[in-house]
This record gives C-alpha cells, structure tokens and sequence, in this order.
C-alpha cells in the first residue's frame, strides 16, 4: 500500500494550518511595523519572502518525509509533521532584540540585522541538538514531554481563540460548532464538503454580515486599499548583511534571548515529535531536527529575522484527516502570498475569526492527547507539568496589562504637557508584594523557561510515582543545574521588560532548592513503601 499525496482531508488540515501561519505573518506584519518602524514595503519585499522560504523547505521535506515513512511501512496514514514560525521565539526576537537595537539606534535595517544574527545562531543551535536530542526524549517520560505541550496548547493556543470566540460570538459560535460536528461526532455535511473549508466559508460570511447588528467587523474600503501592496519580490539573499553584525557586543548582549530561545525550538520540536509517536506516526528525531534548524538557517540567510520550528498539533492534524498534501499545499500557499505581496489582501478580506475554530479543536486535542496517550496513575504528573505553562500565561496578561496602563500614562502626560518622567512599570513593584492577590515574584520565576520547568516537574512525578526515586532526586538535579545558569526559574526586569539573567549563578535559591529535594527522594530509597496489590493491575 502507498500513501497518498492527496486525500479530502488535507484541505482540513490546510485551512488549519494556513489560518495559524497567516496569523504570524499578521504577527510579524503589524509588530514589525509599530513597535521597530519597518516600512510595509520592506516587510512585503524582504521578510515575508525571507519566511516564505524557510516555510517551504521544511513543508516540502516534512511532506517528504512522510511519504517515505509511509512507503517503508506500507501504510497511507501517515501524517506529515507541521511546520511554521515559532510564536514565543517570534516574540522574544522582536521585543528583546530588534525592538531594542531599534531603539538604541533608530535605524530598521539594523535592528532587521541584528535578527538575522539571532535567528541563524538560534538555527545552529537546533542544527547541532538534533545529534544529542533523541537521547533527551528516550531519557524523558511521555507525561513530563506531552504535559509541556498541553500546557501550551490550553494557555497559548487555545485560550487566545477561546477569548476571541467568546469577545465576537455571533460571527465564532456557528463555525466553532461546524468543527465540533464534524470531528466530534463525525457529521457529514452536504456535497462532502469539508468542515474546515465550510468553517472558513461561513465565518467569512458572519464576518462581512456583522454591520447588521453591531459595527462592522471588516471593511470594503480597506479592502479595496490593500490591493495596492500586490506585487511581485522574489527572496533576495543577505549574506552580506549577516556578516556585517556579527559583533561581539550581539553576542554577550543577546545571548540571555538566543541561546534559551535555541534550547527552547530543540526541545519544543522534540516534543511534538514525540507527540506525533503517540498519536501513531513515528519520525526519525536527527533528521527531523536538522531540518528544522536548517530551515531557520536558510531562512535567515534569505531575510526572515524569526525561527521556524516543528509545529505544535500533529494529532490534531491528523484528527482532521490530513496527511501529506496539506503540508505541501500550505508551503505552496504561503510562498505565492509572500512573493506576489498578497498577505494584505487576505487578511482584509478572511478574518482571523472565520478560520480560529480549527485552530481551536487543535489545542484541545493536543491538551486530550496528554492524558489519553500515558498510564493513568501519570495522570497527576501530567497536571504538574500544566502550572508552568499556566504560569507563563498569566505573566503575558500581567505584562500586556502594564504596558497598556503605561501606554495610557504617557498618552496623558503628553496630552497636558508634563515634563517630568513617570511610568508604570513591573520593575517598580516590590516582588513580594501580593497585587494579583499572589506575588509577583512567585509568578516570574514559575513562568520563566516554563517549556523546560513542566519538563523537570513532570518528570520528578512520574518517577516518584513508579516509585524510582533516584531518577526523580536525578532530575531535580538537572532541575538545579538549570537554574544555576538562568534557563529556568531566572528573570530581572527593566521597566516592563522580563529579562533572562544567563549568568552563573543566576538563581541560586532555586538550585539550593533542587538540591535539598534530591536529598529528600536520595533518602527517601531508604524509607520505602511496601507496593500495594492494586499497584501491579494499575
């Protein structure tokens, strides 16, 4: 048996897949332009090409892939691994590094620059973990590297369009609801016609509809206004421009972004592909990764200053029905809107509502995956493993609140004509002050590498739980060793900037307080349990 390139539900997984990729370039768009003064036409002639190469190496290797694995194994339910831009490298890349060169220099191209450096050296990272980063996943529980995903799928994934669900339900239920048929309860609609397209479809509609019953939601005039950026770029090559930053005040001053960064795409990617295993689709780690930092690699060399990674949602793809095309088609789709400079067009005439329902149900399924695919008694690791993440959301609302408060602050203050300096600012606020009511101090340093933190955590529940307490006292040793040299659990703040602190020692009261736990599950070996009956059956 073959696999086939095509199937009815790739479309699915295409309308997925490009509706989450069109909302980074949006992302990318609207950051770029308001927060380090890119030009719209620099952005639709260099970066979007730039991002649209390294999409379409990694789209059309990962489709590849999967046809081969496929063929070897004679089977034609292989699905091939998503692939995108990374959001949280996306950004930490524009606010702590393009956004401050900006700043400090006040010119674009070099902070634009300054993001290539990052993001080629963010891709030699990922290029060169692939080689030790199969030994981390066979050394990690499946509970301690799914729950890290779930975390990020509840919190970052399907929060975000839950709220957008819920802040325009007119126009999200009824597509929301299509989905839900569809994948749920396994509704055909009429004509066969896919439910991610007539989710799409219908939400458009809503969308265009909205002026009946409140403000309109979407505009002819803009519309109309956006056809001026069509055109036609092909991906220019910048090597000259890499090399002209690579200097050493980059190096030490955004290192604290980078290399966490770097360490955070390796173990990210090594996640899902270990996600993808559990839903059925078994991928070789090495290659996987290569590519994948390749692809940022390649990517920055052509202009695109932000990292790719392997998507987070492979089950949910799956779930979807896709399997090799819709990989294929979303590479395709997104290199024809970046080189002919259609992504205005797009996104003034398909709202980000009419296609966040799939997007949704992907989130959903990862966080369900979590707990379907492990032993039941890892269930309560699963949850550990979920704070982190819960944590770093929290702290994107705190800090989105604060910057809004100061954005307000300085409106006013220049509005009446005041001279003098004055912020509302994290920095300012005493970390074991209870202003949520909890502290803020608590919430910063659970929310700090919450990727690898849920790992750790996750990890030392499950072992305690097998009762293999000296692997569990092992990763709280690790848990220490990270800690130590700030890639978890380290923050300071500048204004309302969380700033890594990569230095040695970076925390030192968190990696004191690995220690004493290992010391505690070292002792514990001594003062055993006898193993309940039930144990054996569980």
């Amino acid at each position: 048996m073959k696999p086939k390139f095509f199937v009815r539900g790739d479309i699915d997984g295409f309308f997925g897949l490009m509706i989450d990729n069109l909302i980074q370039l949006l992302i990318i768009t609207g950051l770029c332009i308001g927060v380090c003064g890119f030009p719209m036409e620099f952005i639709t002639k260099v970066v979007l090409p730039g991002v649209a190469v390294s999409l379409l190496v990694g789209n059309l290797f990962y489709s590849w892939q999967a046809y081969k694995i496929g063929e070897k194994e004679g089977r034609d339910d292989i699905t091939a691994l998503p692939y995108g831009i990374n959001t949280v490298s996306l950004f930490a890349f524009i606010f702590f590094i393009l956004f401050p060169v900006y700043q400090e220099t006040g010119d674009y191209k070099q902070a634009w620059k300054a993001g290539l450096l990052a993001s080629f050296l963010s891709g030699m990272i990922e290029f060169f973990g692939a080689f030790i980063a199969h030994r981390i996943r066979k050394a990690t529980p499946r509970a301690a590297l799914l729950s890290s995903l779930a975390g990020i799928a509840i919190t970052f994934i399907s929060m975000d369009f839950l709220l957008r669900t819920f802040q325009n339900p007119l126009v999200a239920f009824v597509p929301f609801g299509i989905i839900l048929l569809q994948y749920f309860a396994n509704v055909k609609f009429p004509f066969l016609i896919p439910g991610g397209l007539l989710s799409v479809v219908v939400g458009t509609i809503l969308a265009w509809s909205s002026g009946f019953w409140k403000a309109p939601m979407m505009s002819g005039e803009l519309l109309t206004q956006s056809f001026g950026t069509v055109g036609f770029a092909l991906p220019g090559l910048y090597i000259t421009e890499l090399i002209e930053v690579l200097n050493p005040s980059y190096f030490t001053q955004y290192l604290s972004i980078i290399i966490p960064m770097g360490i955070f795409n390796v173990i990210g990617s090594l996640q899902n592909i270990e996600s993808a295993e559990a839903a059925g689709d078994s991928f070789d780690t090495k290659s996987s990764l290569l590519v994948n930092g390749a692809g940022t690699m390649i990517g920055a060399l052509f202009g695109s200053p932000f990292p790719t990674t392997i998507y987070i949602g492979h089950p949910g793809w799956k779930g979807l029905g896709a399997r090799i095309g819709y990989s294929v088609l979303n590479g395709a789709f997104i290199t024809i809107i970046a080189i002919f400079g259609l992504m205005g067009v797009l996104s003034a005439l398909i709202p980000i509502e009419a296609g966040m329902a799939i997007v949704l149900w992907i989130g959903i399924i990862i966080g369900a995956q979590a707990f379907q695919s492990i032993p039941a008694k890892h269930s309560p690791a699963v949850v550990i493993g979920l704070f982190p993440a819960l944590a770093g959301w929290a702290m994107l609302m705190i800090q989105s609140v604060f910057n809004f408060a100061d954005g307000k602050l300085q409106a006013i203050l220049s509005q009446e004509g005041i001279q003098n300096v004055h912020h509302i600012w994290m920095s300012e606020v005493p970390l074991s002050q209870p202003i949520l009511p909890y502290a803020l101090e608590g919430v910063l340093a659970l929310s700090q590498g919450f990727l690898l933190s849920a790992m750790v955590w996750g990890s030392i529940a499950v072992y305690i739980i097998d009762r293999k307490f000296t692997v569990a006292a092992i990763w709280c040793i690790i848990g220490s060793l990270l800690s130590l040299v700030g890639i978890i659990h380290s923050f300071s703040l500048m204004g309302n900037a969380i700033i890594n602190e990569f230095t040695i020692p970076a925390s030192g009261k968190f990696a004191i307080a690995y220690l004493f736990l290992a010391l505690l599950l070292f002792i514990a070996n001594y003062f055993k349990l006898n193993p309940k009956e039930e144990d054996e059956s569980r």
